[in-house]
């Protein structure tokens, strides 16, 4: 039953004074008068279609969040990247700019390729990607991936060359750093 909709006429009368001998307290001097099985089934009824009409609406709202969460999460995934190819665009610009430029000298080709490169560091770290750049540091299984190992003074397990930048997204490494690990030198 909706609560919008009026009662019908036989159940609006009964409604009222029913309800107000649910709700109403007990004066001490009324009689203890048990209510008629008829008046306690009317009473059950109306609660029941109150209580029905209550889980009715309460599907309902659950319903619509549950579709409105999968609407949002439908969207977060087909559009997470468009922050970062917004800052891409600029950069693909410039790579045809430069492509398209006829006869341009190395230097000036040098200075719009470093120019571009900028851009695209920008753009990583606008998007939370940055990188891992360990010459000199000890080496960590967790950043960096030893390809090699040579001889080398000083410390054992330092990285004496990188091969390959690593990166993060925030604090998550995607690719760790290619690199070269120091070992004790034999004699």
């Amino acid at each position: 039953m909706n609560a919008d909709q009026p009662l019908p006429p036989s159940q609006e009368a009964a409604a009222e004074p029913i309800q107000d001998k649910v709700d109403a307290p007990q004066s001490a001097a009324a009689p203890d008068v048990m209510p008629s099985l008829e008046e306690s089934l009317r009473i059950a009824e109306l609660k029941a279609a109150e209580h029905y009409d209550a889980w009715l609406r309460a599907k309902a709202e659950v319903e619509n969040v549950r579709r409105r969460a999968q609407e949002d999460i439908g969207k977060a995934s087909k559009f997470a990247v468009e922050k970062f190819a917004l800052a891409m665009l600029p950069v693909k610009d410039s790579l045809e700019a430069a492509l398209n430029t006829g006869s341009a000298d190395v230097a000036t080709l040098r200075d719009g390729l470093e120019l571009t490169l900028k851009q695209l560091d920008s753009a990583f770290l606008g998007s939370g990607l940055s990188p891992i750049d360990p010459a000199g540091e000890k080496f960590d299984p967790h950043l960096h991936q030893a390809i090699s190992q040579v001889e080398a003074d000083g410390e054992v397990n330092r990285v004496v060359g990188v091969l390959q930048k690593g990166y993060r997204l925030h604090e998550r490494v995607i690719r760790p750093a290619l690199v070269t690990v120091s070992r004790a030198r034999t004699t």
